[in-house]
């Protein structure tokens, strides 16, 4: 189930862009907008379809309902040109993909809690499997040749609809009704968790959470069509003929920082941990800017490989932190709250700023300035340190748990 979550992701995630901007001609601002739908659907309806789930209907049912409506919304798209429709239905697939990340997570926890494994050890083996699912359909888009076509949309709606008869066949997850009747809207949507942002210096790491979460979007929606733009200069480069293939050292990279995690933390602390996220951005996005798919290859291997560094380091050191400022009983709302920061507000800025700075730095007739553009984006990660720095400086940040109202 969990390779199948992600490579139903996987799909089209890394080359939609390629696809958008080469056969369908839309803008800079076009694609990031399209991009930009997840971050959408990550503000509300994660904590709407977890009421369902929670209160209703059994979590597999609603998990399966998701993917059938995500598959169908993606066979439609794979038919259309046009942007307003395009967007209407990739808003409508992102709408119910981005709730089925969490739903797939609450219900292998039932399951393997139901079996009486141990959740902390047994579950991270099975969520690695996502990681290889994401890895696997990039390569089979890539390997296919679709990198540029709309059947890589196919190839995820087939994956969904697969999905969906599948979570119907797991153990049941039904709604734990003694415990969810007496949560309010507020608790099942996450947002008792706001109490957090008391805290100064709480209140100023979910500020950075949302503005790093705008860096995520930008090499997701952009690194596609940034190496089809060599096919000119370089048409036979390996970048050009395999940019997923290339794109996908980014995300073998992860697997290995995730495992760093712990010596990084216990020998620097958080504060510095998420100073090296930030700083492995700026390098991130210098080296596309100064590489190319040809002499300069090593350039952009080492952009994916420290691309691990940048997403790890804060994405699951920022949890880690969230994890020891909230207390139990809003355990769960704070990292809701993470999520909306950095996969809603975030990816909606990054989707639609990166768009704007792309269409900034593109010519009447169509060509982009590309090392303008990732310099550009450079230079917001350095004036991220560097405002990372002086609002922490000389301190570590705050680790007392907050109480929430009782």
């Amino acid at each position: 189930m969990n390779f199948l979550q992600f490579f139903v992701w996987g799909s089209w995630l890394i080359s939609l862009g390629s696809y958008m901007a080469g056969q369908l001609g839309f803008s800079g601002l076009q694609i990031g907008s399209v991009y930009s739908t997840m971050g959408i659907a990550s503000v509300f309806m994660p904590g709407l379809l977890g009421i369902v789930a929670d209160r209703w209907v059994n979590a597999e049912r609603v998990y399966a309902a998701a993917h059938l409506i995500g598959a169908c919304a993606m066979v439609a798209a794979a038919n259309v040109t046009d942007f307003s429709t395009f967007y209407s239905l990739m808003l409508l697939n992102s709408l119910f993909y981005m709730p089925s990340l969490g739903l797939s997570n609450s219900v292998c926890y039932n399951v393997l809690s139901r079996r009486q494994f141990d959740v902390v050890k047994a579950f991270p083996p099975i969520r690695v499997w996502g990681t290889v699912g994401f890895i696997v359909a990039m390569w089979a888009v890539d390997l296919l040749g679709w990198t540029q076509s709309n059947n890589q949309l196919y190839v995820s709606a087939g994956a969904g609809l697969f999905l969906a008869g599948y979570a119907l066949t797991v153990p049941p997850s039904p709604p734990f009704l003694d415990e969810t009747r007496r949560k309010t809207l507020m608790s099942s949507l996450g947002l008792d968790a706001f109490v957090l942002l008391k805290n100064r210096n709480t209140a100023l790491f979910f500020i950075f959470s949302l503005l790093l979460g705008a860096a995520l979007q930008i090499t997701n929606a952009f690194g596609g069509p940034f190496l089809n733009d060599f096919n000119a200069t370089y048409p036979d480069s390996f970048g050009v003929q395999h940019p997923n293939l290339l794109l996908s050292i980014s995300q073998l990279s992860e697997t290995f920082f995730i495992l760093l995690i712990p010596f990084f933390l216990t020998r620097f602390g958080i504060r510095k941990v998420i100073l090296f996220s930030i700083i492995a951005w700026v390098l991130r996005f210098g080296l596309f800017g100064l590489g190319n798919p040809a002499d300069k290859l090593y350039l952009l291997v080492l952009s994916m490989i420290i691309y691990g560094m940048a997403f790890d380091f804060f994405n699951i050191s920022g949890s880690l932190y969230v994890e020891k400022m909230a207390e139990p009983k809003i355990r769960s709302s704070a990292q809701g709250l993470f999520i909306i920061m950095t996969n809603g507000f975030g990816a909606i800025i990054g989707g639609y700023g990166s768009g704007w700075v792309v269409d900034h730095f593109t010519s009447a007739d169509g060509i982009r300035d590309w090392l303008s553009i990732w310099f550009t984006f450079a230079g917001y990660a350095l004036a991220l340190a560097i405002l990372f720095l002086l609002v922490f400086r000389g301190r570590q940040i705050d680790t007392k748990p907050v109480t929430s109202p009782s």
